[in-house]
């Protein structure tokens, strides 16, 4: 695994999300509690932030536009009117900042 530096761990507020670019990636850092997750940015229905929307406590995330559902932790697609999974990037905490490994 190779990792990159995302973001200072105090930089992703708990219960939301925060949209980073990393190079070509656009992705979605999310906390719940104690836990990191990275997504791609975009919703798999439509050209939706994700980052944007609604972070839950059972580590899901649900699009603002039209409340499609996903699993932070597999990307698994928990809610219509999304059909494909959302790509998931592993990822873990060094010290005050966190990490992602972008050819997961």
């Amino acid at each position: 695994m190779t990792w990159t530096m995302l973001t200072p761990v105090d930089d992703v507020p708990e219960d939301e999300g925060r949209r980073i670019e990393v190079g070509d990636h656009i992705l979605a850092v999310f906390r719940v509690g104690d836990e990191f997750f990275v997504t791609d940015d975009l919703c798999t229905h439509g050209e939706s932030s994700l980052s944007e929307g609604y972070v839950e406590p059972d580590c899901a995330v649900e699009c603002i536009s039209h409340m499609a559902r996903f699993s932070l932790r597999t990307g698994e697609v928990l809610a219509p009117p999304a059909t494909a999974p959302l790509k998931v990037y592993a990822v873990q905490v060094d010290g005050d900042k966190v990490m992602v490994d972008l050819d997961a």
